[in-house]
């Protein structure tokens, strides 16, 4: 209980650290402004002996260095003072790099034991790298008292004031942090401790890294220019690297060490330098982020348009009828920012041309859908709340339902996981979001509840452990019924210059397909724990390579959820081959990760090319360090085998030359364990469709045909190697649902799906379903076909009614031996407010 308590209190005990270093920022700036004003009235004033010098952008002080030895020990007094009396003046604009900066460090102590423990523990390599860290510090402690000595024959004021400065930025941090070190007592690595606090230990944080940047700042911004900073910031960075692997410190201690280093260079530099030698302009982060540029539309958060909403079915077609040229239909979602600058697009296009009366009652419809968004495309204010939506849906099912599309088929598609079994099943949720300045926050959660179900014959189960690798004869429980209450997409975000990250738990759609794409849907949960990196808006790349055109890029990397066992874990500390010991159906105490890169080209308004890159890897026995997630990514082999269970795919979409407003045909190719499916196509799978956006006499229908198999060419070198694994056999899943396209696998589906569209926001469509199943995947294969029809209806001012009415019969001998068919009606009614601004 006490080890328990003591974990506890670390973030509020770094919190207050954070506000410890806050005041010798917003000190600087309001010393800044004063000497700016006394400089604008052409006065000089002292303080302590001092005066006021030339005020410059991040350059400001409050006086010289005092001179003698008296004046010196003052001038450290009155550093240590900034310093701890930091928390009386956080400011409010702080928060704006305090908060990310916290998140980081949090995930950090999440993650200090496991990653300690993950690196080598050879006595010899632990002693290089200290020897590293060491000699840096003092390569760096020797340089500015060289140039403090060497300024005396040679006269040099610029090297006096560096070498001068540099060492009281460095006694000041060693002063500081061997008060914090003693007062957390944290325990070091090298001592196979957990890092508890509060336990006599020395290591939190590290006095090497605080030295090492503390003397690297005031270099680097006294000599201004590349190398200069290059040679500082590389040998802090290097000092902290090695401090890490020499298992000195965790992670977390280093990054505080450095940002304190880093600060109080900061701090000393601005209150003591003299502009007159030369030196540059140090900014705070307050300043990085409150600059101008901060308070326009590539700086602001702005929340994911659900993959469910009405809007991307509308853009697409009005992207399709030609009125739009940089969407990006291979990654999605969109923010709602990037939807509002598709239509100015938009609107710029129409006004060019004699927009149909269709054209003009989509754009009418969005426009009315982003005003806001498209408000703030030209305000410097991004402070909105919004209830996004409150919706509850009712389904029936009658007849027994596919549920296991991993191994079998599946009834529902792309519908976030939702549990479902024969007979009534609910869901009721409410979404909302919250954005300010560069920061958004997105909450949607709803309540799940679904039937129980019998279980599985001994013959489906015994399929089961053989096609996955599972222990033998599983025992038949039945499937218990659900009730929970499930996070969907929930997530907090910033947003860089049209950089947006964001973590928590994110929907994601890659490729162009509407039934589903290989590589990843919303057939699954989002992941837990996600951290994506995603460029928002398309970029132009410079030079040369202008030809790619309009460029989007997303990463991400999160936890999966459901995956029971893996198999042959190789143990990359020792390079021994190893089993886990596990229990059929119960998950993994440490789940596997998901890492994924997806880059799309728009060559033209009519061409878009994308790839891309998923990796599951890390889990039982499996450390997640920088080492593995580097070789899992890029395919290394380890013990002559792929590290991890990588997959990767390309995607097109083009709208079809002579018919550019008609019709436009996509595709999408997968492998998996290759660096790419397009050399090796007699070893990946593929499908793909045609959409056109209206047809002849009936400019309200739109069409959409699709086809495509999960089972290799005959004569290749398996069937059902797919969205599966010889390690991770719970394959491509995310709880229980396979995260790719809906054919499943080793499987040949097809797909018809007819809109009309009565109004933008009032639609009726007819779905048809066809697939069948490899037999020499499943013992006599399986067909499964559906017919749908469903309606989309915004009634009044933000209620929206969606039904959809299904048949299917499904017969696959293993699982019946008649033919099975079943009816579901899903019912269900929402709220999505009017927008509004505050």
């Amino acid at each position: 209980m006490g080890i328990l308590l003591r974990r506890k209190f670390v973030a509020p005990f770094v919190a207050v650290w954070v506000l410890l270093i806050a005041l010798p920022i917003s000190s600087a700036q309001e010393l800044g402004n004063n000497a700016a004003v006394a400089s604008e009235n052409d006065t000089s004033a002292s303080a302590g002996g001092g005066i006021v010098a030339p005020t410059v952008r991040g350059v400001a002080t409050d006086s010289s260095s005092r001179t003698g030895a008296r004046g010196r020990i003052l001038d450290l007094f009155d550093d240590q003072k900034q310093i701890w009396t930091s928390p009386f003046k956080v400011r409010a604009a702080d928060t704006s790099w305090l908060l990310p900066f916290a998140g980081v460090t949090a995930g950090l102590f999440v993650t200090d034991r496991q990653y300690s423990r993950s690196l080598s523990q050879n006595p010899t390599t632990l002693s290089h790298y200290k020897t590293v860290s060491d000699f840096g510090v003092a390569g760096l402690i020797g340089g500015g008292a060289a140039l403090y000595l060497f300024s005396f024959p040679t006269h040099n004021e610029h090297w006096r004031e560096t070498g001068y400065l540099a060492g009281e930025a460095a006694l000041n941090s060693f002063l500081t942090t061997e008060a914090l070190k003693y007062s957390f007592g944290r325990e070091r690595p090298y001592e196979n401790s957990p890092g508890s606090f509060f336990r006599g230990g020395s290591s939190f944080p590290s006095e090497h890294a605080a030295a090492a940047w503390s003397i690297a700042g005031v270099i680097a911004h006294e000599y201004d220019g590349t190398l200069p900073r290059l040679f500082a910031y590389g040998a802090a960075s290097a000092v902290s690297f090695a401090r890490v692997r020499s298992r000195q410190h965790f992670p977390s201690d280093v990054l505080i060490g450095s940002a304190l280093g880093y600060l109080i260079s900061q701090n000393v530099y601005r209150r003591h330098h003299d502009p007159e030698v030369g030196g540059a302009a140090f900014e705070s982060p307050r300043e990085l982020v409150s600059d101008e540029r901060v308070h326009t539309p590539p700086f602001f958060g702005s929340p994911y348009v659900p993959l469910d909403s009405w809007v991307y079915p509308a853009v697409e077609r009005l992207a399709a009828l030609g009125y739009i040229g940089t969407d990006s239909l291979g990654i999605r979602p969109w923010t709602r920012l990037e939807c509002a600058r598709l239509l100015a697009e938009a609107s710029d296009r129409q006004a060019d041309t004699a927009a149909p009366a269709e054209v003009e009652k989509l754009f009418a419809a969005l426009s009315e859908e982003f005003v806001h968004d498209s408000e703030l495309m030209s305000s410097e204010n991004n402070t909105n709340a919004q209830l996004e939506s409150v919706y509850s849906r009712a389904l029936g099912i009658s007849g027994t339902p596919l549920t296991d599309n991993h191994h079998f088929g599946q009834t529902l598609l792309n519908d976030y996981g939702r549990p479902y079994e024969k007979g009534f099943n609910a869901v009721a949720g409410l979404s909302g979001w919250t954005t300010m300045g560069p920061f958004v926050m997105y909450v949607r959660g709803e309540y799940q509840s679904a039937q129980s179900a019998p279980s599985p014959s001994p013959d489906v189960l015994g399929f089961i452990s053989s096609a996955d690798g599972l222990p033998p004869d599983p025992p038949p429980l039945p499937i218990a019924a659900t009730n929970r209450f499930q996070l969907l997409d929930a997530y907090v975000g910033m947003n860089l210059g049209n950089w947006q990250l964001s973590f928590g738990r994110r929907s994601l759609w890659w490729g162009p397909s509407e039934g589903g794409t290989m590589l990843f849907t919303n057939n699954a949960a989002p992941l837990d724990k996600m951290f994506s990196i995603d460029r928002v808006s398309p970029i132009e790349l410079p030079g040369p390579l202008r030809f790619l055109g309009d460029v989007r890029i997303e990463a991400f990397i999160g936890q999966t959820s459901g995956q029971e066992f893996i198999r042959n874990v190789i143990s990359f500390t020792q390079n021994t081959v190893g089993t886990t010991i596990g229990q059929y159906g119960r998950p993994l105490r440490q789940q596997p990760f998901i890492s994924g890169e997806k880059i799309s080209f728009k060559f033209t308004q009519n061409l878009e090319m994308s790839v891309s890159k998923t990796t599951l890897y890390g889990g039982q026995q499996r450390p997640l360090t920088p080492s593995t997630f580097f070789k899992s990514t890029f395919g290394v082999h380890v013990n002559g085998d792929v590290l991890g269970d990588g997959r990767t795919a390309a995607d097109f979409s083009y709208r079809i030359p002579k018919l550019r407003d008609w019709l436009t045909f996509y595709g999408e190719a997968f492998s998996e364990d290759e660096v790419s499916p397009i050399p090796y196509m007699r070893k990946s799978i593929f499908q793909g469709g045609l959409y056109f956006a209206k047809l002849p006499s009936l400019p309200h229908m739109d069409l959409r045909v699709e086809g495509g198999t999960t089972s290799p060419v005959q004569g290749s070198f398996c069937t059902a190697c797919f969205y599966t694994n010889g390690e991770y056999v719970s394959g491509y899943t995310n709880g229980g649902n396979l995260i790719g396209t809906w054919i499943g696998r080793a499987s040949q589906g097809e797909l018809v799906r007819s809109t009309y569209w009565l109004t933008p926001r009032r639609k009726i469509g007819i779905e048809l379903r066809q697939r069948k199943i490899d037999a020499q995947y499943l013992p006599q294969g399986g067909t499964q076909s559906d017919v749908a029809v469903n309606a989309d209806i915004f009634a009044g001012p933000g209620f929206r009614f969606t039904g959809n009415l299904q048949y299917e019969r499904w017969l696959i001998p293993l699982l019946a031996p008649n033919r099975q068919s079943d009816l579901a009606v899903s019912f269900q009614f929402g709220l999505w407010p009017v927008r509004h601004q505050h």
